[in-house]
């Protein structure tokens, strides 16, 4: 169960990613609520999806600061 949450929160990054407000929305609201080691778990997969998505490059700062 513990992976669960940041499973859910990957589906919803995926589905929001059309709009960078609402990315950065959900985004800012998953690292308040994952767990530390889930948090550079998270990190690691952002840096991979936005790769080809330069309007939602910015929104890798939010969890950078983290």
């Amino acid at each position: 169960m513990p992976r669960a949450m940041l499973d859910y929160t990957k589906t919803v990054l995926q589905k929001v990613s059309f709009d960078a407000k609402l990315f950065a929305k959900e985004l800012k609201k998953a690292v308040s609520r994952l767990l530390p080691n889930e948090i550079e778990e998270l990190k690691i997969w952002l840096q991979h999806f936005i790769l080809d998505k330069p309007e939602l490059q910015p929104t890798l700062l939010l969890i950078k600061h983290n």
